[in-house]
């Protein structure tokens, strides 16, 4: 293992300069990754691991908008500083990568970029099949979140001073639990996120609030003050302590007056200005000539809140970041840039806030608006957005919205700059293939691909097969302006996008309807406002129409979905589970569908034997190939999941699998 220190003292040379940078950058480690294998013409990667310091200016007004940046401590220079993680893996030899620094935005301190295109998995480190060191990306990740442990990747928040004599500030966090518990952290989802920080301000106010109910937008019930108090749990994280314990899968909401908040907005600045600092300068020890940004989910909200907030432009008024993924955040935001903001909890429906698109749009109270309004043309990234089936159907994220005008009637003719990708029938994350039972996963620990809890199987329908050929399409548009594959998302006009209740998924035994489900809303003040609920239009399996159908999807063997509703065993069956999708397995035989009511036509019904299957499955990919939806690479891949697919599908009582616990 080789390792250095490496320091750079940033010289102001330009007064403005010293408003908005990078001020120092710290290399502790550099080693080679995967022991120095090489990945193609681009050759061997080295992962750096340091610390990044920061130095922003209050008055400056590139930083006007993070919440509370007036009320950090400044140093001697009038400046506020912090620090943040800092790892980077990029080409051993510099000059043979591509010259993009690709900026991972870490949901919740997790490193996950290698796995998610690489095809790779924990005991490899995610370097799988090595598609972006092949594809010479030098990747960087840069702690925005204060609300993580270690080692996750984090960022060091100044505090927010509040002036003497004032009251603390009250706000709400939501709180569920899988298991009945005497106690709770202040999480939404006790599987993999880590929970609230901010201790009480007292551990008794008379004015905190806990109220619960049994869907996410109704008024609930107040619970007595004296029946519920504030406990200090392990590393003095605050939970709550409830008499009779909490209710499993129901909705609990606590309203307290917090302590200790910080400016949580400088998350943003940082992103901001690492991705300028290591394209426009040349003095630092990483440096490229364009600069993209990936995040998923509670990242892609981020990146949507980035985008809004106006940070995409840094203190020269540089475009920051040439291209944009915005992954699986439909219409949403989320609380990164306020006062006692909360990043980690998953945080339903109330991130969902106009402007849901990039054009502007006229608001129900008049107000004109859109994400990218902020900016000149020259300004603007390319930007793909992304979802799957969970962020139309529930969780309030109203992914229609980010194409469609905010009454939910028209579709939006889409800018130049956007592209819009449905990958039809999946889940938010894809979990282990096969599908099996396990019990509910507890603890912030836990990886998210591991939630279960659902009265159906989890969706394991790949998400990477199409991604991609998406990154690749993705650079050659904006490195030298190829026009990516066209939109491919449900539409109003051919009526592959419907309302919820024009849905036509089938009656399935054993199945809830999906026609139940809560639809979105945006908090206006306390009132919860209705939005319009459209999701994809399904075939009569109940297989979602429009947008990219992998080859899974287009010749299936089940039912794929993105919702499932909660295993009676976790309580509030009549919910979903948040972010799981379904997987219902076709009857192997005529008979057997017969036998159980089963509308859908069995395996035997549809595909002569493996053979015709996989004839079909290879058929589907060769025309995504042909329309740049998949590599020509990943074909063989693809047949062989099938094939294990088929497998699993027609072996004895595959159909049973489905059966509730």
């Amino acid at each position: 293992m080789r390792e250095f220190i490496f320091v750079l003292l940033c010289l102001f040379v330009h007064a403005r300069s010293t408003s908005a940078e990078v001020t120092r950058v710290t290399i502790t480690s550099r080693t080679m990754l995967a022991g120095g294998q090489s990945f193609g013409s681009t050759g061997p990667y080295e992962r750096l691991v340091g610390r990044i310091e920061f130095a922003l200016d209050p008055a400056d007004p590139h930083n006007a908008g993070i919440v509370d940046l007036n009320l950090a401590r400044r140093d001697a220079d009038g400046r506020v500083h912090f620090s943040s993680d800092l790892n980077v893996l990029r080409p051993s030899d510099p000059t043979k990568g591509n010259g993009v620094l690709l900026f991972h935005i870490s949901n919740r301190g997790v490193m996950d970029l290698l796995g998610t295109f690489n095809r790779g998995n924990a005991s490899d480190g995610g370097v799988g099949d090595g598609l972006l060191m092949r594809e010479g990306y030098t990747m960087v990740f840069v702690g925005w979140e204060f609300d993580v442990p270690a080692p996750r990747l984090r960022i060091e928040a100044p505090a927010a001073i509040l002036p003497a004599g004032s009251s603390p500030d009250s706000f709400s966090v939501e709180i569920m639990v899988n298991e009945r518990a005497a106690e709770a952290f202040l999480i939404d989802d006790p599987a993999g996120r880590p929970p609230v920080i901010y201790p009480p301000a007292e551990q008794s106010n008379p004015k905190d609030v806990l109220i619960v109910r049994d869907h996410f937008l109704e008024t609930g019930t107040t619970i007595p003050r004296a029946a519920w108090r504030f406990v200090a749990g392990p590393n003095g994280l605050p939970k709550i302590q409830l008499d009779g314990g909490f209710d499993p899968g129901r909705f609990y909401r606590v309203t307290y007056h917090a302590s200790n908040p910080v400016v949580a907005g400088v998350g943003l600045a940082a992103i901001r200005d690492v991705a300028a600092a290591f394209r426009y300068r040349s003095d630092l020890p990483i440096h490229g000539q364009s600069a993209y940004a990936f995040g998923q989910s509670q990242a892609g909200r981020f990146l949507r809140e980035f985008l809004y907030d106006g940070f995409n432009v840094d203190e020269r008024d540089r475009r920051v970041f040439d291209a944009m993924w915005v992954h699986k955040a439909g219409a949403a935001r989320g609380s990164f840039n306020e006062r006692l903001a909360t990043p980690s909890p998953g945080d339903l429906f109330r991130p969902t806030k106009f402007p849901f698109s990039d054009s502007d749009q006229i608001d129900i109270d008049g107000t004109r608006a859109g994400l990218l309004s902020r900016y000149r043309a020259d300004q603007r990234p390319k930007i793909f957005y992304v979802n799957t089936s969970i962020e139309y159907w529930g969780g309030g994220r109203a992914a229609a919205l980010t194409h469609t005008t905010v009454d939910g009637k028209r579709d939006l003719v889409l800018p130049d700059n956007i592209r819009i990708y449905f990958l039809a029938g999946t889940q938010h994350i894809v979990p282990a293939f096969p599908p099996i039972r396990t019990p509910p996963a507890l603890g912030a620990e836990v990886g998210a691909g591991q939630r279960s809890g659902g009265q159906q199987l989890n969706n394991p329908t790949p998400h990477a097969n199409v991604m991609r050929a998406l990154l690749r399409a993705w650079h050659q548009w904006a490195a030298d302006g190829t026009p990516p594959p066209p939109s491919q998302y449900p539409r109003l006009s051919d009526k592959t996008l419907v309302s919820i209740q024009g849905n036509q998924f089938p009656s399935l035994p054993g199945v809830s309807n999906p026609r139940t489900i809560q639809g979105p809303a945006r908090m206006i003040g306390a009132r919860a406002m209705p939005l319009p609920h459209l999701v994809p239009q399904v075939d009569r399996d109940g297989n979602e129409l429009g947008g990219i159908r992998d080859p899974e999807v287009a010749v299936p063997l089940a039912t794929t979905t993105g919702w499932n509703f909660r295993d009676p065993s976790l309580g509030n069956p009549g919910e979903i589970y948040q972010l799981l999708g379904s997987y219902i397995p076709f009857a192997p035989t005529r008979a057997a569908r017969q036998a159980i009511g089963d509308p859908r036509l069995s395996l035997e019904e549809r595909y002569r034997g493996v053979d015709d299957y996989l004839q079909q499955i290879r058929s589907s990919a060769m025309d995504l190939i042909r329309r740049r939806y998949l590599l020509t690479e990943d074909l063989d891949t693809i047949v062989e999941r099938a094939k294990k697919h088929w497998s699993f599908a027609t072996r004895e009582g595959a159909s049973r699998s489905a059966d509730r616990r």
